[in-house]
């Protein structure tokens, strides 16, 4: 046999049971097969039509219901049983944050990604966002006005108000990718703010920022909304030299 021919093999790959399985419910989805609000057949049904174990069924589920796709039911009767999810859940987020816990992206990937999707957003909320948009927005900043907010609650806020901008462009990718991202980073978010002098001198600067985005959006100058959206990002880096997340 000549090298040619030998080089042109390649090693049969393992692949295991449940990466079967799932690969088979991952197929129909994608011909349309299977949508959200659909059932799955009983377990006992589905493990004899793959032709697998119903612990490697389960298997499959279990990694199916931690990435937010499937949720698992008790119970036999109409209420019970493996459905598909009919919004997105938090499995992407929960990945997100244990890739960034490992090191596996940097503060400046963090960074540099969070900045890309935050202009993009605001220059498409100044341009499309509506007066329900802009009223939305403005409750979310009155209540991170109040004097009893907790760093938490103030973070919570925080991330409330830079979802809902990507929420108001329409794009629901755009609005749970956002989501996600803060979602991932916010225990690294909480403690940069604890670790200040005085976080509330902080949050009183945060406050002012988001509302002059605000006004930008409502205005719909997209340019200036994009300045101001990437010095609030970058200053809160720097003020609180936080290297897992921004403002």
């Amino acid at each position: 046999m000549s090298s040619a021919s030998q080089s042109s093999w390649e090693p049969v790959r393992k692949v295991r049971t449940y990466e079967q399985v799932m690969a088979q419910i991952e197929q129909r989805m994608l011909d349309g097969l299977l949508a959200p609000g659909d059932r799955l057949p009983s377990e006992r049904e589905l493990s004899q039509l793959l032709g697998v174990s119903r612990p490697s069924l389960r298997e499959a589920l279990r990694v199916l219901e931690a990435l937010g796709i499937v949720e698992v039911r008790p119970g036999r009767g109409p209420e019970g049983g493996t459905v598909f999810v009919g919004h997105p859940g938090e499995g992407f987020a929960i990945l997100l944050k244990m890739q960034l816990a490992l090191g596996h992206f940097s503060g400046t990937d963090v960074l540099r990604t969070r900045l890309m999707l935050e202009e993009w957003a605001v220059a498409d909320a100044a341009r499309n966002a509506t007066g329900e948009d802009h009223e939305a927005l403005r409750s979310i900043l009155d209540q991170m006005d109040a004097a009893d907010l907790t760093a938490r609650d103030f973070n919570r806020l925080d991330t409330e108000f830079h979802v809902r901008i990507a929420e108001s462009t329409g794009n629901a990718l755009a609005s749970y990718l956002m989501s996600s991202l803060r979602t991932a980073i916010q225990r690294q978010m909480i403690d940069a703010y604890e670790q200040l002098a005085d976080w509330r001198v902080t949050a009183k600067s945060v406050r002012a920022e988001h509302r002059n985005i605000l006004r930008a959006v409502e205005e719909h100058d997209a340019p200036r909304a994009v300045e101001l959206v990437r010095d609030h990002i970058n200053d809160f880096y720097e003020t609180g030299s936080f290297t897992g997340g921004g403002a």
